[in-house]
């Protein structure tokens, strides 16, 4: 045993807790005597491809059915099955009848998203032109249709709410743009390198994409509270918080008031949402926000001073 943890480069309670583990996993582990010694396999067994213990082949399958349930996927919609598969045929079978237990009893509160995947090629492009930090021309085709060629300096993926996003610079028009994974129809690397910018965090770019949005209404908001607060409901994708300076003379414990700005296409789920908040706030604009809050304070108040029938009159 110390001659073959010394071989190994390890020491024997790891050569020991390997062994055991093999084992466990109903491999025959025949052990030898003499000067060179140690262990081997059974005459006649083949090694299989891939040896995890318990928890390393739960954590591998529930990934694989969380990423399938996420978007976390390209467009090899089996991928994940048969991978699956794959895995279940080179386990022992008393561990694979334990998985597939636990994958039969396992219910989601969420039903399965259908999510729009990227191209596995297109993926795998990208990413290698983001770590390398080489352009790439890509063939994109927009929400309206509209399709273009262009090169593009990836500087990170993302993955949110389900959907791949490529966000980097466009060294045509000099911005910074973003673009969705599985609308882009072929992506190959070109010669040359880029640097990306320092302290570049592409998933705050992402998120701070989707705030700014162009939608019709901008909704501007003063609210007092902490950062961590307004958060809760209004994530960094949907609005932009900027904290101010206290006013002069203002106790310092005293939470302040943030500025938040986002963009919405309708704003009759801003009521409720402000509501919810239980902050105060103040609207700066528009001031059709203003009123629609103002129809849910006495629509609210309406509705508690009603009393349940036979209690008394109802209002």
């Amino acid at each position: 045993m110390a001659e073959l943890a010394d071989r190994l480069g390890v020491d024997e309670r790891t050569v020991r807790r390997y062994v055991d583990h093999l084992v466990d996993l109903d491999v025959p582990v025949e052990s030898v005597r003499g000067r060179y010694g140690g262990y081997r396999l059974a005459p006649g067994y083949r090694m299989p491809p891939l040896m995890l213990s318990d928890d390393e082949a739960l954590a591998v399958l529930l990934g694989l059915v969380a990423g399938r349930r996420s978007g976390l996927t390209t467009t090899t919609g089996t991928a994940s099955e048969t991978a699956a598969a794959k895995i279940r045929r080179v386990l022992p079978k008393r561990l694979a009848h334990k998985l597939d237990t636990v994958l039969e009893s396992l219910a989601f509160t969420a039903p399965p998203g259908e999510f729009a995947t990227p191209q596995t090629a297109v993926l795998l492009c990208v990413a290698d032109a983001v770590r390398h930090h080489r352009p790439i021309s890509i063939r994109y085709t927009a929400a309206d249709g509209r399709r273009s060629e262009r090169t593009l300096h990836p500087y990170g993926l993302v993955a949110h709410s389900g959907r791949w996003y490529v966000t980097g610079a466009d060294p045509a028009i000099g911005e910074d743009r973003t673009f969705r994974l599985d609308r882009i129809a072929d992506a190959r690397a070109l010669p040359g390198s880029f640097e990306p910018p320092a302290g570049f965090d592409p998933a705050q770019h992402v998120l701070s994409g989707f705030a700014t949005a162009p939608y019709r209404h901008r909704v501007v908001l003063r609210m007092q509270g902490t950062v961590e607060q307004i958060r809760v409901r209004l994530p960094a994708g949907v609005a932009t918080v900027e904290e101010s300076a206290p006013a002069q003379g203002a106790d310092p414990a005293a939470e302040g008031w943030l500025r938040v700005e986002l963009r919405a296409e309708r704003l009759d789920w801003l009521p409720p949402l402000l509501a919810s908040f239980d902050r105060p706030f103040v609207i700066e604009r528009p001031d059709e926000l203003r009123d629609l809050v103002a129809a849910l304070a006495d629509r609210l108040a309406a509705s508690a001073r009603r009393v349940p029938p036979g209690d008394g009159p109802v209002a």
